[in-house]
């Protein structure tokens, strides 16, 4: 038997080798040797999953279930409840051996895609009912049972929503969860709880149970975001808070999220009772078209998701994706379902034979869109079972493109390609022609009127003809608008506003390129602002403000979606300072650290939050108005950053100190690495951050009552200070971090001493680690050990090199960097990672820094691209013409990168005369000094 349809390529070759070295001692281990068929199988395997060979590797004994006859089900562990620290190995482990005998199946041609999808739901729901089975004895145990009112005992039960509840799960997915229970009571154990606490906790453990990432992996990946009021919602709520939200607050998309839904786990039976009450939410009980406006909104979510990640190519979402199959055929259900009992369908398959049944979908097309979604679904497992990955695009590696290409029989990559784009043209049409739009002109007063008919009146025409794409969609939230609760109970003088600013809105939006994004945009923050009849009457006497609000928010996606979700930000929209310039550094600081004053920690962090909001935003207006470039920019948001994370790490240190006591003479202090040590940070950029520390020689430690060795001591205030950064606010999150260029990256400790970070610099770094260095300064902490750092980095930077081999490192490293991260294309530049993008200018900048600075100490005194720039100029790394060019350069792509950043797009930037001259400037600047990277496009013409 051959394993493969086609040839295999030499790197595909040798992959194959050396898993099958790896496998040695599994197969050495097996009663008897491999038949050529089981070879061929294994083989397959192998090209297949990594991690299906990781699995076996851990597992050696499951080859052997896996070549027996029929390849049999995996037994299902037995969790004893005394031993809960083995429930997570014991849940992990059969899962990645249940998981990889579905891959061995499916290659194996045992099984249909229909049988995994099935498989996999089987799985996770037999995880999910291990798992709550012994955490409800626990709680059984520490709190007795939830009991009514009446007595009768009350369960926990678990929905599984999306693909899990429509029992077709892929290989890898998250599972969207919902807890709930029957009836309020209290437990009746030694340690009473409420109900709503008792099984919120019991449903937290569940989710960490199965989602945390141990030494063994993950069980299973649990998203708990599709619960009432969503991440801010209650964990748990009882039937009667489900129904009341329902009633009260369920929006379009929940109805496609709860067509799907199932009881899964806990009180199933009352789960699936309760499900049949939730059913005139979900199918209305006449012919409901309005089905297809909810769709045009989340399908222009998702659109500009797609387009601003650039995710063209991800099979679920791009375009002709699996998701507008899914969608499709649940607008149609939702439309006639309410009719038609037999459309109310909660797995995929089924429900398109349903509406081929009931006339919906003719039955040639019906098929077309079957044999499509199959196709999709089989290959969107085959890209979740390469690594275990959630993940819907193609691969950028070419011999992970040929390995997913040959695993399904393909002469190779093209070939699979050339299968899947018809495919996609097919379901794109299909989806494209149920919602297609049209637009025209209105006369100018027609918008008026129409928002004076509504909710009862208007003619959803007269948006089509002002130029709004979506008429049908654009109708619907308005007149949801005019009829909420928030319009209705205006005050006649604040209706009189409302009647003179929303027509003018509308107006101002169908005026702009993307009337329909800006409309939507509006009408969510007007929603926020509906009772603050102040802003209603700024909007409506200053017509400027206005004007400014819509011209943002259409041309603004971030900006929009911070207004939208953070109404206090208007306050910096319309205020008049907002015109003016960006508070210095000291006034900033000061801005930031009053929230220390503020006792309470949550409100000092949520303080502290909206002070960042606010002199972002303003910072982000600034360039948006063209008041300030993006180096300028960049700075501010840069120094904005180290005066909070000052203030966090002061707050970080009182608690620390606090709980755990003072160390005599010790030291702790931050460094920003990247575009933070750079000054160019970005609106939304992570924080690169390292921490040291030093104490003196024989301390043993804290003073605190719960004293901690200085290891263990300053590990918990770096923890604590990335917690506060990421810790959810009212006001959103501080900041994301990344720890990851620490000395030995992720291997290493969060927190390096002193003299190891030293000698590590000294002795063991990389040519790249110290390039890295070059964009490094210390941000926050102890003074003097900031300037030990300095002097650390100095001396490393300032050591002799030779100049080859230098040189030879840093392209090197640039070209690694290129191949692995580089998106643009014949008609696109990424702004980063490009040929001649910023990141071939800092690593000229960095090559010239490490091969002179030993000469030149004047290289050392900042860290940012502008500085370096001139100071290279300065000692001769570039000639002066050439230094006035790159600062050209480096303004247009910064310019450029930051507006696709404020306009939620990915660094892609159409090329043009002013990006094609700066991609030749740095080009030609590399030239000069001999750091020669790969050739960067042709842009000539």
């Amino acid at each position: 038997m051959t394993a493969f349809a086609a040839p295999l390529s030499p790197a595909l070759q040798a992959h194959l080798e050396r898993a099958l070295a790896r496998l040695e001692p599994v197969l050495a281990a097996l009663s008897q040797p491999l038949d050529a068929a089981q070879l061929a199988l294994l083989q397959r395997l192998l090209v297949v999953s990594d991690f299906a060979a990781d699995t076996l590797l851990r597992q050696p004994a499951l080859l052997s279930t896996l070549l027996s006859k029929a390849c049999p089900p995996i037994e299902r562990p037995l969790l004893d409840p005394a031993q809960p620290a083995e429930w997570p190995v014991l849940l992990r482990r059969y899962r990645t051996a249940a998981s990889t005998r579905l891959i061995w199946r499916d290659i194996a041609g045992l099984d249909r895609v229909e049988d995994t999808l099935a498989g996999a739901t089987a799985l996770a729901e037999t995880c999910l009912g291990l798992a709550l089975a012994v955490l409800e004895a626990e709680f059984a145990q520490r709190h007795g049972l939830v009991r009514a009112e009446d007595g009768s005992v009350q369960r926990l039960v678990v929905f599984g929503l999306g693909k899990l509840g429509g029992g077709e799960l892929n290989f890898s997915s998250d599972i969207d969860l919902v807890y709930a229970y029957p009836q309020a009571g209290e437990s009746d154990g030694p340690r009473a709880l409420a109900a709503e606490e008792y099984f919120a906790r019991l449903g937290q453990r569940l989710a960490r149970l199965l989602d945390d990432t141990t030494v063994d992996g993950f069980s299973h990946r649990v998203d708990l975001r599709l619960r009432p009021f969503g991440s801010a919602g209650r964990v748990a709520l009882s039937f009667a808070g489900m129904d009341l939200y329902f009633q009260r607050e369920g929006r379009d998309w929940e109805r496609y999220a709860w067509l799907k839904a199932r009881a899964v786990a806990g009180d199933i039976d009352a789960g699936e009772t309760w499900l049949a009450t939730l059913r005139p939410f979900v199918y209305r009980r006449y012919l409901d078209f309005t089905a297809l406006d909810g769709l045009r909104e989340m399908k222009a979510a998702i659109n500009a998701e797609v387009a601003r990640k650039g995710m063209g190519e991800d099979i679920k979402r791009g375009p002709g994706g699996i998701r507008e199959i899914e969608f499709l055929a649940q607008s149609l259900q939702l439309i006639r379902g309410g009719r038609e009992p037999a459309l109310r369908e909660r797995r995929l398959m089924p429900a398109l034979a349903a509406l081929v049944a009931n006339g919906q979908i003719a039955a040639v097309t019906g098929q077309q869109l079957l044999d499509a979604y199959r196709h999709l679904r089989v290959l969107e497992n085959r890209l979740q079972m390469l690594r275990d990955a959630q993940t819907h695009r193609f691969p950028e590696d070419a011999l992970d493109r040929e390995r997913i290409a040959i695993g399904l029989d393909h002469a190779g990559w093209d070939a699979l390609l050339a299968a899947w784009q018809p495919v996609r043209d097919l379901v794109n049409g299909e989806f494209a022609a149920l919602l297609a739009p049209r637009r025209g002109q209105a006369a100018p007063d027609a918008l008026t009127s129409y928002w004076r008919g509504l909710p009862e009146g208007g003619d959803a025409q007269v948006l089509e003809q002002a130029g709004f794409v979506d008429a049908q969609g654009a109708d619907q939230a308005l007149r949801e608008f005019a009829a909420s609760h928030g319009v209705v109970s205006l005050s006649d003088q604040a209706r009189a506003r409302l009647d003179r600013v929303l027509p003018a809105l509308l107006q101002a939006a169908a005026a702009t390129a993307q009337a329909d994004a800006a409309l939507k945009r509006v009408l969510g923050l007007l929603q926020a602002i509906a009772r603050r009849t102040s802003y209603l009457a700024l909007l409506d006497e200053q017509p400027s403000a206005l004007s400014r609000l819509v011209n943002v928010f259409s041309r603004s996606a971030l900006l929009a979606e911070r207004l939208v979700a953070y109404p206090l930000l208007l306050d910096e929209l319309l205020d008049t300072r907002v015109g003016g310039p960006i508070p210095p550094p000291a006034a900033v600081s000061a801005a930031c650290a009053a929230a220390l004053q503020i006792d309470d920690p949550e409100g000092a962090l949520r303080a502290l939050n909206e002070t960042r909001l606010a002199l972002s935003f303003r910072m982000a207006l600034a360039f948006h108005d063209g008041r300030q470039d993006a180096i300028a920019c960049t700075g501010q948001l840069a120094q904005l950053a180290d005066a909070v994370v000052d203030v966090v790490y002061r707050m970080a240190l009182a608690e620390v100190e606090h709980a755990h006591g003072v160390i005599a003479g010790g030291r702790f202090a931050i460094i920003g690495y990247g575009s933070l040590g750079g000054n160019e940070l970005g609106f939304g950029s992570d924080l690169d951050l390292v921490f040291l520390h030093d104490q003196p020689a024989g301390c043993e430690g804290s003073d605190g009552k719960r004293p901690l060795d200085a290891g263990r001591y300053y590990a918990r205030l770096a923890q604590k200070v990335m917690s506060l950064l990421g810790a959810v606010t009212a006001g959103g999150r501080l900041y994301d971090t990344d720890v990851r260029l620490r000395p030995d990256g992720g291997k290493g400790a969060l927190v390096s001493s002193l003299a190891s970070y030293t000698e590590y610099q000294r002795e063991r770094a990389w040519t790249w680690e110290h390039q890295a260095l070059v964009r490094a300064r210390p941000v926050a902490g102890d003074a003097s050990l900031m300037a030990d750092f300095s002097a650390v980095r100095a001396a490393t930077l300032g050591r002799e090199r030779d100049r080859a081999a230098l040189v030879e490192d840093v392209v090197k490293m640039r070209g690694r960097m290129r191949a692995e991260l580089d998106r643009s294309d014949a008609a696109r530049l990424d702004l980063k990672q490009g040929a001649g993008g910023v990141v071939d200018l800092e690593f000229l900048l960095q090559a010239g820094v490490l091969a002179l600075a030993s000469t030149h100490p004047g290289l050392l005194e900042s860290a940012s691209s502008r500085v370096l720039i001139d100071a290279l100029g300065q000692a001769g790394w570039f000639a002066p013409g050439t230094v006035v060019a790159l600062h050209q350069a480096h303004a247009t792509l910064l310019d450029s990168g930051l507006a696709c950043t404020l306009d939620r797009r990915p660094r892609l930037a159409v090329r043009n005369e002013a990006i094609d001259d700066a991609v030749q400037l740095i080009v030609q600047a590399g030239q000069q000094v001999g750091v020669v990277f790969d050739a960067a496009p042709d842009v000539a013409g």
